[in-house]
């Protein structure tokens, strides 16, 4: 009979002991740490950079990823737009009673091997179970830590600024959907769920005039966009025909009426630069396989008005706004 999680897990006692030197010590490390209830950690000289997400996927486990995994790359990324160097990670598990253990395993492991290839350390954790029916399998909540060793990121927008996006876009949502099975439809198309920071330095390195990063996430690309110029009062136009989507996805979204344009990504970048530094900073991320499908999408048109243009092959152009409602629930 395969093990699950009970409420013992939960109380503190001796399976509790188990759960956490067995599972999440064994694949962590830091086993000094865990004799205490706080990790005392060194920090370098500059500013450091503090976020916290809690991840509630549906399915736990999809083409390409899983949930332990989205939660280290999501954690990680936005660090790394931010301009900060990830170092370190806490994490928290909602585990509902029932839960097999050779999945959180599972999970776990994948957190640990994602941290391995960021470069990042787990330094501390908690543990919850609840109840049967009080939270969908496991759930899960990071912090992460980094440090800023100079301004590599000036938001400071000028005309003909380039808007580059690191590659196809929508991955992640057509590869849940699928995963789900709801809709009744498959697709070959795995999640790009990736930690970016390796790929993000490269950025910074090659263009000392990168005015912002952001990672379109829940919304996708066109939310993400409509707030940079919301919130910096420009107005960006992309070129309908440069935006890289892939085939599959395409066809995905026709079925089943979705636009490509708001679904989520958890492994793509949106970097707007100085166009004098747009060739250097495409060079340099397209080394990586994280990068190999960037592109310069569009541009800042106008440092005023505040808005998100997309131009169509005929030269049409039109306002885009930032989803309303919810098209697709549980992605991250």
């Amino acid at each position: 009979m395969e093990q699950t999680i009970s409420l013992a897990h939960g109380d503190g006692g001796e399976l509790s002991h188990h759960l956490i030197q067995e599972v999440f010590v064994k694949a962590f490390g830091n086993k000094e740490e865990s004799k205490f209830d706080a990790a005392v950690i060194s920090m370098q000289q500059g500013k450091i950079a503090v976020t916290t997400d809690s991840f509630v996927v549906k399915p736990l486990f999809f083409p390409g990823g899983s949930i332990g995994k989205l939660a280290v790359a999501g954690t990680v990324n936005d660090l790394a737009v931010s301009g900060a160097k990830p170092l370190y990670l806490t994490c928290g598990f909602i585990i509902e009673e029932g839960f097999l253990l050779k999945d959180l395993k599972t999970i776990v492991q994948n957190m640990a091997d994602e941290a391995t290839k960021a470069g990042v350390v787990l330094v501390a954790g908690d543990t919850k179970v609840v109840e049967r029916g009080s939270c969908d399998g496991v759930f899960i909540n990071t912090t992460g830590i980094g440090v800023i060793h100079e301004d590599t990121i000036v938001p400071s927008f000028e005309e003909g600024d380039a808007v580059i996006v690191s590659g196809t876009i929508g991955d992640h949502g057509i590869a849940i959907i699928s995963a789900r099975g709801d809709l009744g439809i498959t697709s070959p198309v795995q999640s790009d769920c990736a930690s970016l920071n390796h790929m993000l330095e490269e950025v910074t390195t090659a263009s000392k005039q990168v005015r912002i990063m952001r990672d379109p996430t829940r919304g996708g690309l066109t939310s993400t966009l409509v707030e940079i110029a919301e919130d910096f009062g420009v107005t960006i136009t992309l070129e309908e025909d440069l935006i890289p989507i892939k085939d599959e996805v395409h066809g995905a979204c026709d079925l089943l009426g979705y636009d490509p344009m708001f679904l989520a990504n958890e492994g793509k970048a949106i970097i707007i630069v100085a166009n004098e530094d747009k060739e250097k900073v495409l060079d340099a991320i397209r080394q990586l396989p994280e990068g190999q499908d960037a592109v310069c999408i569009g541009k800042v048109s106008d440092i005023s008005k505040g808005q998100l243009l997309l131009e169509t092959p005929l030269g049409v152009k039109r306002a885009l706004h930032r989803l309303s409602g919810i098209m697709l629930p549980r992605i991250c």
